[in-house]
């Protein structure tokens, strides 16, 4: 069958199975993971975006979690070509947070309602010169918030991922963008791609959860995105994020004709249909509180980049959208999960999905092999982190 050449009720045919295979678990193949994301058609796009819905609702009830989003440093010695705050932009706002600063708003986030602070910055020499500083900043975040952490510092060295385990972080998110290299090269210059795909792979055996991301709208082909899909899955991430490109003043893609949000749209639904259980966010770093709904029906299950006004802190494909006005905060977004029908998650909820995910991945790369009653407890307690294959291979781990 020539998928390209469907039309009418065999199309219409073509995409139901494709669906029911997703809502049943099946794996899909490349060839059907591309047909989903070159849909144009609304009534096809709706029934995608409905099926995400509804495996994250399989998963995840109605809850949706929250991430507070500590931008702690706008300085990078990094020049991106996309990226607003590449080394050499003199237009962007620039600072380093005091310790102090970083606690307050950390503890402003965390009493707000978040689930989880990502302390992120660009590849600032000052931190990657002085690894210590970073790793103390974590630990006093933790220890102040005790929430979970993320930490978004780029790439460091393996010695550095210690520590920072060790000092409470949970997560380690570090994006390749696009895993076509000769269109990393161009958004990333000078920058190794193996070296960054491998220090995520360390993080990873090291017992971190990774959250791996894809820019849409810079140029990357539906086959580049299926192929990104499989790369993600071999490396095991848990989280996985998608963001437009917005073309950013001063960069050499200032001029680049932004596209339509359709792509990352479609991004989110089938990655919801190929990882149901894992953790997929809508961002509003891209379009703000008016773009976060159509984030949500596509199937993401996290609000990203929550940011106190009035702090002095940015975002990073919008650096001041929604922020000072209050839209980019728990309490700005509860009209909007309300109209999902969706509601914000308990801290608990969102701890113990971290804890068996983190439980999973150290099983399956062998640093668990105590078939204790602990284990069996932990598993039993919560499987929402685990596919309906994963539950399976479990059982028979746990007896």
């Amino acid at each position: 069958m020539k998928v390209g050449s469907l039309k009418g009720e065999d199309s219409k045919m073509y995409l139901d199975k494709i669906l029911q295979k997703s809502m049943e678990e099946i794996e899909l193949s490349d060839k059907e993971i591309k047909y989903l994301l070159e849909q144009t058609h609304e009534e096809n796009i709706n029934k995608i975006f409905s099926t995400a819905r509804g495996l994250r609702k399989k998963y995840f009830g109605k809850k949706v979690f929250l991430y507070g989003f500590i931008y702690f440093s706008t300085y990078c010695k990094n020049d991106c070509n996309f990226c607003y705050f590449r080394g050499s932009n003199t237009k962007p706002p620039r600072y380093r947070k005091s310790l102090n600063e970083i606690i307050t708003t950390a503890k402003k986030l965390q009493k707000s309602g978040v689930h989880l602070i990502d302390l992120t910055m660009g590849e600032d020499s000052y931190y990657i010169n002085n690894t210590q500083k970073l790793v103390n900043i974590v630990s006093k975040v933790k220890k102040e918030t005790e929430l979970p952490i993320m930490v978004s510092p780029g790439v460091v060295n393996d010695e550095v991922i210690d520590e920072l385990i060790y000092a409470g972080a949970d997560w380690y998110a570090l994006y390749q963008e696009t895993h076509n290299k000769v269109l990393y090269e161009k958004l990333r210059a000078n920058q190794d791609y193996d070296l960054r795909f491998r220090v995520k792979k360390y993080a990873r055996n090291k017992g971190m959860l990774i959250e791996e991301g894809l820019l849409a709208g810079v140029g990357n082909s539906v086959l580049n995105t299926v192929e990104s899909f499989d790369i993600m899955k071999k490396l095991n991430v848990s989280q996985i994020r998608t963001m437009t490109f917005i073309p950013q003043e001063g960069t050499p893609m200032e001029n680049w004709k932004q596209t339509n949000f359709l792509s990352e749209l479609l991004n989110i639904a089938v990655m919801r249909l190929i990882f149901p259980n894992l953790l997929i966010p809508a961002s509003l770093d891209v379009d703000g509180l008016k773009g976060l709904e159509e984030r949500l029906d596509a199937g993401a299950n996290v609000i990203t980049s929550i940011i106190p006004p009035n702090d002095g802190y940015a975002g990073v494909a919008n650096a001041s959208n929604d922020i000072n006005e209050g839209f980019r905060t728990v309490e700005g977004i509860q009209e909007t999960l309300a109209r999902c029908g969706l509601n914000n998650a308990t801290l608990d909820e969102y701890k113990n999905w971290v804890e068996n995910q983190k439980l999973k991945i150290s099983i399956e790369g062998g640093r668990i092999n105590d078939k204790s009653t602990d284990y069996r407890w932990k598993i039993a307690g919560n499987r929402n982190c685990l596919s309906s294959k994963e539950s399976r291979v479990l059982l028979n781990f746990t007896g």
